[in-house]
C-alpha cells in the first residue's frame, strides 16, 4: 500500500493536509474521503484506523484536515469554511488524473459526516455517505434536530451509531430515517458511545469494535456496485 500526503488548496489563503492511502490492486473503481470530528484530527487513531483498513480492503482512501486544525486550533470553523473544504478534497479526488475512482462515497466522524451530508444537500455528486455518529442534535437536547436538510440527499446513506450515543436519540433517528425517500441503512453498536466506546461489561475491546465499523463500511460500499 502507498501512503502519501497531498496539499490542498481551499480558498487563496487557506490550505490543508490530505493522506492518500492507495492499495497495490487499486483499479480505479471505488474510493472514500473520509473527515475527522469536532475535537481531533485526521490523525486521532480512530480515523487512521478507519482510513488504512479501508485501503487494504481495496478502496482508494483519502483523509484531511479542516482549516482549524490544520493551524493547530481547537474550535472548528464556521460552517461555510467546512464546507468548501468538504467540496475542494472531493473536487481534488474526483479530478486526479491517475487516481480519480469511477464511484467516490463520502464520509465523516460526527461533525466531519455532518458537513459531507450538507454538501451533499447540495448537489454534490457522491456514490453514497456513511455516518460515523452522526450528531443528530447536540447533547442533552433531542428537541434540536439536525435533520432537516437529509430529505434532500439523494444518494445511499449509511449511519453507523453508538447505542448510547449522547448526540443522537436512537428513537428519533429511526422517525427521521423513516421519512427519508433514499435508501437508509442503520448500523448500530451495542453499548457504543458517541466515540464507540463500550462497556467493559461487553468483554468487547476497542480493536473489535473498530474493525466491525470497518466491515460493515465495507460491505456496504460492496453492496453499491
Amino acid at each position: 500500500m502507498k501512503i502519501f500526503e497531498r496539499p490542498i488548496p481551499v480558498t487563496e489563503d487557506k490550505t490543508v493536509t490530505s493522506v492518500w492511502a492507495v492499495p497495490p490492486d487499486y483499479e480505479r473503481r471505488r474510493g472514500i474521503v473520509l473527515a475527522h470530528g469536532a475535537g481531533a484530527g485526521m490523525d486521532h487513531p480512530f480515523i487512521t484506523f478507519i482510513h488504512e483498513r479501508l485501503a487494504e480492503h481495496g478502496l482508494l482512501s483519502v483523509k484531511f484536515n479542516f482549516p482549524y486544525k490544520e493551524a493547530g486550533r481547537k474550535a472548528p470553523d464556521r460552517a461555510p469554511l467546512l464546507t468548501a473544504t468538504w467540496r475542494a478534497v472531493a473536487t481534488a479526488v474526483r479530478e486526479d488524473r491517475e487516481l480519480a475512482p469511477e464511484r467516490l462515497f463520502l464520509a465523516g466522524k460526527s461533525m466531519g459526516g455532518r458537513m459531507a451530508s450538507l454538501i451533499a444537500a447540495e448537489g454534490e455528486p457522491c456514490a453514497g455517505l456513511i455516518f460515523l455518529g452522526y450528531p443528530l442534535h447536540p447533547p442533552g437536547k433531542p428537541e434540536k434536530l439536525r435533520a432537516e436538510h437529509l430529505s434532500r440527499i439523494a444518494c445511499p446513506m449509511l449511519f453507523i451509531q453508538g447505542e448510547r450515543d449522547r448526540l443522537c436519540d436512537l428513537e428519533k433517528l429511526h422517525r427521521v430515517l423513516a421519512g427519508l425517500s433514499t435508501p437508509v441503512t442503520l448500523h448500530v453498536i451495542p453499548g457504543g458511545d458517541h466515540s464507540f466506546k463500550v462497556p467493559k461489561r461487553t468483554g468487547r475491546s476497542e480493536a473489535e469494535v473498530w474493525k466491525e465499523i470497518v466491515a460493515v463500511m465495507d460491505a456496504w460500499i460492496e453492496d453499491r456496485r
